[in-house]
């Protein structure tokens, strides 16, 4: 098990770039399975969860050329199904929470379908139960195999139909989406989640010869087509490291510059920053964010105690609340986390707690953050990374801290993060991988 030691307190100054999107990555990977001719993808992130994505298609016998670490063709012109049976395909998949993409697609294409149980982060239950309800209203079956884990799905034909999501789920609806874009007729998808990464897999679609509208919307209308092509794709910057970015400059009093940040695409997160006092400068697609001293948390307009809660999108993501958290560590003032979605996530500000910073955990969705003011810096400790953003959560309050912090199980920060450590070198960070 591999680990970072980091010494902390150092400012850190220069230019940094997001890679591409790592949820949208999963997506995109898994709709290369909708056609037989050459799909090409750019900005793929060099990560973990994204090359086990990678490594699931080549096994199933799709064509797979890697340009370079971030280019790729794939060919899914003979896909081996029988693999789909396979102890390894079962062990790779129930690893990996993005292999359940792979259903839609398959779905589509081959009339049947086998999902795993969720793998990936523990920060919670993961529900499976949106994917499955909107595959049946599509005219799929299915049963659940207790002996291998699987969920197993078949559909001699998928028929288009109307639906309402229970949830706005980011994964379920990129899911369902690729299943009706070959079904028989017009699907509508009322309830969808409309994040930037789904509007760039409806482009994508589309461009392969689909016919979807409703973009950036959450009612998708999807008429089905017999047939697919190839085409070229590129991601978006990841906007989760765009606001841990952020972040690691705030607390760190750091002067950085994030390179083709992606702008248009971030929403709202630039606001929610810059309500807990961080001061950013935009030039072009790129932001600045100069060293400050004191950042202050707003207040609302009667005076109460700002509070930060994930959403939907156009809201704000949950991927960055756990950032939003070790920020507000150093601010001065008070702000209220709001985690709504998982029931695990917040539970590593036991180690910032530890490391000195005024944290009142009130439940597993809900922490107060009372700002340190820079009277006193956190101290270095030895901790372990429970998931990808909190990982990162913890490595920027080390990067923060006084002395010497130790950071297990970095394993979890690389299914999420290219090469962090070699990045943050570049910036100043005093920062080493210890491989065991």
């Amino acid at each position: 098990m591999s680990s970072f030691e980091v010494i902390g307190g150092k400012k850190l100054s220069g230019e940094i770039s997001p890679q591409g999107a790592k949820n949208e990555a999963l997506q995109i990977i898994s709709a290369v399975l909708l056609t037989p001719e050459k799909v090409t993808i750019h900005n793929i992130p060099d990560i973990l969860d994204v090359n086990l994505q990678i490594e699931l298609l080549s096994e199933m016998k799709v064509k797979v050329n890697r340009i370079d670490r971030h280019t790729c063709t794939f060919q899914a012109d003979d896909v081996d199904m029988d693999y789909l049976n396979s102890k390894d395909y079962h062990k790779k998949s129930g690893r990996l929470r993005g292999s359940v993409m792979l259903a839609g697609p398959m779905l589509a294409r081959f009339k049947k379908a086998y999902m795993p149980k969720p793998g990936g982060d523990k920060i919670g239950r993961r529900r499976l139960d949106t994917h499955i309800i909107g595959f049946e209203k599509l005219n799929a079956k299915f049963e659940y195999n207790s002996n291998d884990g699987f969920f197993h799905l078949d559909a001699t034909q998928l028929k288009g139909t109307s639906m309402l999501l229970d949830e706005p789920s980011v994964t379920g609806t990129a899911n369902i989406l690729m299943a009706a874009v070959m079904a028989k007729g017009t699907t509508t998808i009322y309830n969808a989640a409309c994040e930037p990464y789904i509007q760039q897999l409806c482009r994508m679609l589309n461009k392969m010869g689909a016919k979807i509208s409703g973009l950036g919307s959450n009612k998708l209308i999807i008429d089905g087509v017999d047939y697919l092509g190839g085409t070229e794709h590129t991601m978006l910057p990841d906007m989760i490291e765009v606001g841990s970015f952020i972040g690691l400059a705030a607390m760190t009093q750091s002067d950085i510059t994030i390179k083709n940040a992606g702008i248009e695409h971030l929403g709202i997160i630039p606001e929610k920053f810059q309500q807990l006092g961080i001061q950013l400068n935009f030039k072009g697609d790129d932001i600045h964010i100069p060293a400050q001293e004191i950042y202050e948390v707003h207040k609302y307009l009667d005076g109460g105690v700002l509070t930060i809660n994930d959403h939907p999108w156009p809201g704000f993501t949950p991927d960055l609340l756990s950032i939003v958290l070790v920020t507000a560590i150093q601010a001065r003032g008070s702000v209220l986390i709001h985690q709504k979605m998982f029931e695990s996530r917040l539970f590593f500000v036991d180690k910032l707690i530890e490391m000195g910073a005024q944290i009142i955990l009130c439940d597993p969705h809900r922490a107060v953050v009372i700002g340190l003011e820079r009277e006193q810096q956190l101290r270095g400790i030895t901790m372990s990374s429970p998931d990808i953003r909190a990982g990162v959560s913890l490595l920027i309050a080390a990067l923060s801290a006084q002395g010497k912090s130790t950071i297990q199980n970095i394993e979890q920060i690389d299914r999420g993060y290219q090469y962090i450590d070699t990045r943050l070198l570049k910036l100043g960070a005093d920062i080493k991988r210890i491989d065991r």
